[in-house]
C-alpha cells in the first residue's frame, strides 16, 4: 500500500484481495495513437475494447461492495465504454464532462476542449457520497446572488446543466453543474509533473475523492501515469496505490510522491472560474452606461490590446531564443518533426517562461519560418533522409496525413505535427501501413511528400492520362512478384466506383511488397469494405515509369489524385 508498482494493471489487480478498495480513479490510453514510453496507443478497435473490458472487469472485482469507479475518456470510446462498464456490473450515477482549456485545435469542426468522466457504482443503493461534507458544497444562487435568508447556510450539491462556451458567457462555467472547468495542465504551469505527457489537474482529483471516498479509504489508480491520483490521495489523507507499465514513470512518480506531505494544498485553484452573476439589484441601470464608463473601457480595450501585443512579442522573441539554443544546425521542420529535438526545443520554451504550450509554440516556429524570421540562423546539419530512403513507409505518411485531415483534427500537415497528440495519432496511423520505423522518418517523408508535390505541380498538369486505367489485379489474389522492379504508380480501389489509394514509388515491386504482406493485405481488404467494396471488386492498377525521377513520378500521382479524387491521398498543398 502507498506505493506505484511497475506491471501490467490486469495482472496486478487481479494479485489484489476481492473488495479491497474504495475509489477507484482510472485515465487509460485513449487509443489514439498517442506515443507512450512503452505501450502501443494504437490497438484494432476490437482489441482495444476487449483490452478494456479485461481491465474493467478487474477493477469490478477489487472494489468493496460500497465502492465507486471513475472513468476517464475521450469521445472516440466513451459510449463503448460506459455500456461496457454497465455489462460488468457497474451503475452509472453522473456523466461528467470536464471543459477543459488548451484543448486540441480544430479547423473544420468544434475545437475539441472536454473529456468524460463517468461516475460509476457496484451498488446503486450503497456507495459512498459526502454530500454534507462542507468542502463538498458550493454555494446555492441565494446565497451567492440573492443574499436570502431562505438558503441553506451548508449551501448545495452540483446541478445538472449544460453549459455553451465558458468565455461566451458573462458569468463563466460554476462548480455546481456536471460540466466541470479545469485547466488542462499544460507544459507551463507549475503543477506539471513534467515527465508524463497526459497529466490531470489536482483539483479535479481532488473533487472526485474528497467526494467519494473517506479518510484512510483506499484509492487505485490502475495508470498512474505522472502520479497525479497517487499525490492527491495523499495530501487528502487517503492510502493510495497506482500500476503502471513504464519504469521510468514509476520511478519520477515515486519521486513525486516523496516530495509531497500529508495535508500539502493541491495544486491549481479550486474554483477556475467561480464568480457571482450580476443581478437586477444593482444600482447600475441595466443597458445603460455613462459617457465616463465609456471612457474607462475604451482605455481599458486599449491597455489590455497593448498588453497583448507586447506579450505576443515577447513570446515571439523567446521562441526565436529557444530555437537558437536548441536547434543544433537543423532547420524548423526537422525540429519540429523530431521528437527529441522538440522536447529539447519546448522544453527551452517551458525554462523561458513562455506562455503557451508546445503546440503554440511549434506553430510559431513554422510561422517564423514562413516569415523569413529564421533566415539568421545557419543550416549547418542535414536530415540523412532521401527519397530513396523514404519509399518503402512513403505511402503510409500519406495516408496517416490524409486520415488526419479527412477526419477534421487538423487542417494542414504543419498542424498536424506541431501538435505533440496528433503528431502521436500520425505516428500510430503510419506504423498500421509500414511498421518497422520511427517517427522521425514517418514524419519526414510526409514533409518530403509535401515539398517535391509543390516542385511537381506544373508537370503533373501537362500530363494526359488515358481514358480508361485499363486491366487491373485482384487485390485477394495479388502476387508483389508479378509487379515491375522499376518505379511506377498504382491505384486501389473498385474497378467500377471509388478509389482508395494513388500510390508511386521507386521500387513498385518491394513497395507493394511491404504494402500487402500478409497481414497488412487484411487492412487493406478492411478498409474496402469499409467503403463498400466488394473483395472481388477491389483491384489494383499498376503503370510503370521506367527510370522516371521522383518528381516525375510524383507529377504522375498528383494527376491521378486530381482526377480519381481517393480517399486516403491528402492535399499535399496543405
Amino acid at each position: 500500500m502507498n506505493t506505484i508498482r511497475h506491471g501490467d494493471c490486469i495482472r496486478e489487480m487481479n494479485r489484489l484481495k476481492a473488495g479491497s478498495v474504495d475509489l477507484v480513479f482510472a485515465d487509460p490510453p485513449f487509443n489514439i495513437g498517442f506515443e507512450y514510453d512503452v505501450y502501443s496507443d494504437s490497438l484494432p478497435f476490437t482489441k482495444y475494447l476487449d483490452w478494456s473490458s479485461q481491465w474493467i472487469k478487474a477493477v469490478h472485482r477489487v472494489l468493496k461492495s460500497n465502492g465507486t469507479f471513475w472513468l476517464a475518456i475521450g469521445d472516440e470510446y466513451a459510449a463503448e465504454l460506459k455500456v461496457e462498464s454497465q455489462k460488468i456490473g457497474f451503475h452509472c450515477r453522473s456523466w461528467v464532462i470536464w471543459y477543459y482549456t488548451f484543448g486540441v485545435n480544430c479547423s473544420r469542426k468544434f475545437t475539441r476542449s472536454h473529456a468524460h468522466l463517468f461516475h460509476f457504482v457496484k451498488d446503486p443503493n450503497d456507495f459512498v457520497f459526502l454530500a454534507d461534507d462542507p468542502e463538498n458544497r458550493i454555494p446555492s444562487a441565494r446565497q451567492l446572488v440573492y443574499n436570502d435568508s431562505r438558503a441553506n447556510p451548508k449551501g448545495r450539491l452540483p446541478d445538472d446543466t449544460w453549459i455553451i462556451r465558458p468565455q461566451d458567457l458573462e458569468d463563466r462555467l460554476q462548480p455546481n453543474e456536471d460540466t466541470w472547468y479545469f485547466p488542462r495542465v499544460a507544459g507551463t504551469f507549475k503543477e506539471r509533473a513534467g515527465f508524463h505527457g497526459c497529466q490531470m489537474p489536482e483539483q479535479l482529483l481532488g473533487r472526485i475523492i474528497r467526494t467519494c471516498s473517506e479518510k484512510e479509504a483506499v484509492v487505485l489508480d490502475p495508470f498512474s501515469g505522472s502520479a497525479t491520483t497517487a499525490a492527491v490521495a495523499k495530501k487528502l489523507g487517503r492510502k493510495y496505490l497506482g500500476f503502471d507499465l513504464s519504469e521510468e514513470y514509476v520511478k519520477l512518480g515515486t519521486r513525486r510522491l516523496d516530495s509531497i506531505r500529508v495535508g500539502d494544498p493541491l495544486d491549481g485553484s479550486p474554483e477556475p472560474n467561480m464568480s457571482a452573476p450580476k443581478t437586477g439589484r444593482s444600482s447600475v441601470v441595466p443597458g445603460k452606461r455613462s459617457r465616463r464608463q465609456d471612457v474607462v473601457q475604451a482605455n481599458s480595450d486599449e491597455r489590455m490590446q497593448l498588453a497583448a501585443e507586447r506579450q505576443q512579442q515577447l513570446t515571439m522573441e523567446g521562441v526565436l531564443k529557444a530555437f537558437e539554443a536548441t536547434h543544433a544546425g537543423y532547420s524548423a521542420d526537422r525540429m519540429v518533426a523530431d521528437p527529441t529535438l522538440n522536447v529539447q526545443f519546448t522544453d527551452a520554451c517551458r525554462e523561458l517562461g513562455l506562455m503557451g504550450e508546445p503546440r503554440s509554440w511549434n506553430t510559431l516556429l513554422f510561422r517564423l519560418r514562413k516569415a523569413g524570421k529564421l533566415s539568421t540562423f545557419a543550416t549547418t546539419e542535414r536530415t540523412a533522409l532521401d527519397w530513396k530512403d523514404c519509399d518503402p513507409f512513403l505511402f503510409a505518411s500519406e495516408i496517416a496525413w490524409g486520415m488526419l485531415l479527412d477526419e477534421e483534427k487538423a487542417a494542414s500537415l504543419d498542424e498536424i505535427l506541431g501538435d505533440p497528440i496528433l503528431a502521436a495519432e500520425f505516428d500510430g496511423i503510419a506504423r498500421r501501413f509500414a511498421p518497422g520505423f520511427d517517427s522521425l522518418h514517418y514524419r519526414w517523408a510526409a514533409l518530403k511528400l509535401r515539398k517535391q508535390s509543390h516542385q511537381s505541380k506544373t508537370r503533373a498538369e501537362s500530363i494526359c492520362l488515358p481514358q480508361k486505367l485499363g486491366k487491373s489485379l485482384s487485390v485477394v489474389d495479388f502476387d508483389p512478384e508479378s509487379a515491375p522492379n522499376g518505379s511506377g504508380v498504382y491505384v486501389l480501389g473498385s474497378k467500377k466506383h471509388r478509389k482508395l489509394y494513388v500510390g508511386q514509388a521507386i521500387h513498385l515491386r518491394d513497395r507493394l511488397a511491404g504494402q500487402f504482406a500478409h497481414d497488412r493485405r487484411e487492412l487493406w481488404l478492411g478498409y474496402a469494405d469499409q467503403h463498400q467494396i466488394k473483395p472481388k471488386d477491389f483491384g489494383i492498377w499498376i503503370r510503370p515509369l521506367q527510370q522516371a525521377r521522383p518528381g516525375e513520378t510524383m507529377a504522375w500521382q498528383k494527376r491521378l489524385v486530381q482526377e480519381y479524387q481517393p480517399v486516403f491521398n491528402p492535399d499535399l498543398g496543405s
